[in-house]
Formats: structure tokens, sequence, C-alpha cells
């Protein structure tokens, strides 16, 4: 099959699993290093590249044949890189799946993709969002996509959303993403390079949705969490959980995401499955949990931020965006912010260092039946 002036060797699925693709990650965080794995058991010729923090990585891959956060060794036949030799492990690769943090987006974009070939497909795992002074919120690959047109560069930009931890990846464990782009051919390339018994794959041309929806998980994951750090307060540290406080601000979370989806014009039901599927696993592991039930035990984000010290807070920087945007449109008559009790809350928590006291209230409605 021949798109985008390259012509990639594709396998039928009912072949066999293997590919013998050449793929190049180049971001060896968890979640990058993690895609390691279904796509070298998948049969294909894989290189992970360090960015300019994860030189320690990288060297520790190379002595160990693991990540340091991880648990398992790589798939024999891995290959590691220092970014000063990103250009050898590309120059020849199939595609190049960006594994960098939403830290690292621009980084990404400066530095990786002007320098990959034009024809060369790219696969995201970066999730988040931008907001725009004119309200808007922009996925990652729009961003990427506008500022490479900018320099007279087309290149459209797929990525991965859906509900996935990189150690339960890493682990084998049954997982269901999407992923999203403009080219379902491509689309298909990618899935059948990366698809495994254990590593399934649906696809989507609505990126908006599919990175919006996983985005917005987020700082709504941070709002079901301070419940369990308000349990703890109340009850102890090593109390029992509670999940009726938690199913309520899910049900609301999901309730809000459908709305912030409508506003991106994408408030499909997959679109929203997604989201929630992947709300549902960041609340039960990760750091997103921790600074939530950080300051649900009653640290204020400045507290929470020196406790967490050295991990990145991604949650935090989308639910600032998104609450800015919400509150930008509310101002000029477009949203109610009566709608978004849980996120406007959730912003007063972390740019006002309001204490938490979760508006409960807010959440009930009446509903009269048409029938």
């Amino acid at each position: 099959m021949t798109t985008w002036g390259v012509t990639f060797r594709i396998v039928s699925l009912d072949a066999g699993w293997g590919q013998g693709m050449k793929i190049a990650i180049i971001g060896s965080g968890m979640m990058g290093s993690a895609l390691a794995f279904p796509a070298r058991e998948n049969g294909n010729d894989v290189r992970l590249v360090g960015t300019p923090l994860d030189r320690d990585i990288i060297t520790a891959c190379r002595q160990t044949n693991r990540h340091p956060k991880h648990r398992t060794d790589f798939p024999g036949g891995c290959r590691f890189f220092q970014i000063e030799e990103m250009a050898e492990a590309v120059k020849d690769a199939d595609f190049v799946i960006g594994g960098v943090s939403s830290f690292g987006v621009d980084w990404f974009g400066e530095h990786v993709l002007p320098k990959l070939p034009a024809a060369m497909p790219v696969l995201s795992v970066t999730k988040g969002l931008m907001d725009t002074p004119d309200g808007r919120l922009l996925t990652y690959p729009a961003v990427w996509e506008s500022r490479l047109a900018a320099q007279g560069i087309k290149r459209d930009i797929c990525a991965i959303g859906g509900p996935c931890t990189s150690y339960e990846l890493v682990a084998h464990d049954q997982t269901v993403v999407t992923f999203c782009g403009k080219d379902l051919e491509v689309l298909r390339m990618l899935k059948q390079a990366l698809a495994t018994p254990y590593y399934h794959i649906s696809l989507s041309t609505d990126v908006v949705g599919i990175e919006s929806a996983v985005a917005l998980k987020n700082g709504y994951a941070l709002g079901i969490a301070l419940t369990i750090g308000l349990n703890q307060k109340a009850f102890g540290i090593d109390s029992e959980l509670h999940y009726n406080s938690q199913a309520a601000v899910f049900g609301q979370a999901v309730k809000e995401m459908k709305r912030l989806l409508d506003l991106q014009g994408a408030g499909t039901l997959d679109n929203l499955c997604v989201g929630a599927g992947d709300l549902y696993v960041t609340v039960y592991g990760g750091r997103t949990r921790q600074v939530g039930i950080l300051l649900g035990r009653g640290l204020d984000i400045d507290q929470a931020r020196a406790a967490l010290e050295g991990v990145t807070l991604e949650s935090l920087v989308v639910a600032e965006r998104v609450a800015r945007v919400v509150k930008l449109l509310c101002a000029r008559g477009r949203l109610n912010a009566a709608d978004f009790p849980l996120l406007m809350h959730i912003d007063e928590i972390l740019t006002e260092k309001k204490p938490v006291d979760i508006p409960w209230e807010a959440f009930t409605f009446e509903h009269r039946s048409l029938t």
C-alpha cells in the first residue's frame, strides 16, 4: 500500500501478528517505552530514542535492557539511542511514535517534527489541550500542524487515546485504545504494526473528539481523587475506601466532559466513552490520583506540588487551561458556569488555593419526563 509517497510493508492480520516494520519511538518516558513492548513483540525493528532529559534512562536501558520505572525487561532486540543519535534511529523508519509528555510539546514541535521526512507518519501519545486568547481549545496535533504549516511543512499527525497505563501495558493487561488521524489508510497501517493479542486498537478520523476526550479526563480525575483525600482526612489515612462520593463526582465529571465535547463539536458516544474509560483508569493510579488525594487531605496546591517534587503534573495544566476557556466563554454568554460546578471548583482550588469543598448540591437536578 502506498500513501503520502511512502510504500508500507503491510501483512494481513490473518497472516499473524508479526509485521517487520521499522519504528522509532522518540521520548523514553514510561508510556513511550511501554509501546516498545507491543511494537517489538509484533516483530518490528524498534529504536527507542531519549530526549535531552532522558539521558540517564537510555543509559540504564542499554545497561540493563529495562526502563528504570518498569519491572519487566524490554523484548529482546530493542535498540536504544541518545538524542544526538536521533537521525540514525529515524533515517529508514516506517513511522515515528512521539513519546514525550505534555511538557515536551514545544521541544518536540521545534526539534523533532521539522527534522523528519515530510512523508513519514507520526503517532503521538501526548495528551493535552492548549487554550487560545479567543477561547478555543486546540489539540496537540492541531498545534503542531499549525506551527509546521507556518514553516511551509504539511504534516498530518496521528494520536493515541484511550484508557492505558504504561505499567499495565508492559504487563500485557488487556488494553483497548483508539488511534485517531485524518487518513484511515495510515491508521490501518499503524494498527497492523502495533496490534497484539493484548493491545486492541479502534480507529477514528475524529482527532478533535478523541484527543479532547482523553485530555479533559485529566482535570476531572483530579476532582474525583479529591474525595479519596477527604475521606482519609475524616476517617484516617488507612481507612477503607468510600465509593459513593467517588461515583457521584465521576458522574458529574462525565456530564461536564460531554458538555465540553459538545463545545468542541465532538460530543459523540464513542468519544465520550473513550474519555470516560480513560477517566476511570486515571482515578485508580498515577500522579493525578496522588495530587488529588493530597488536596483532599487539606494541602494547598503549593504544598501538594512540594510533596510530589519531581513528579510531572499534567492534569493541573489541562484543568487550568480548560477552566480559563470556560470562564471566558461564560463571560461572553456562550456558556453557563452553573453547568460546570466541578470544573469551576477544581479551578478555585488550583488558582485561588481555596480549600476543598465539593459543591454536592450543584450536581443534583430535576427532570420531568415528556412521556
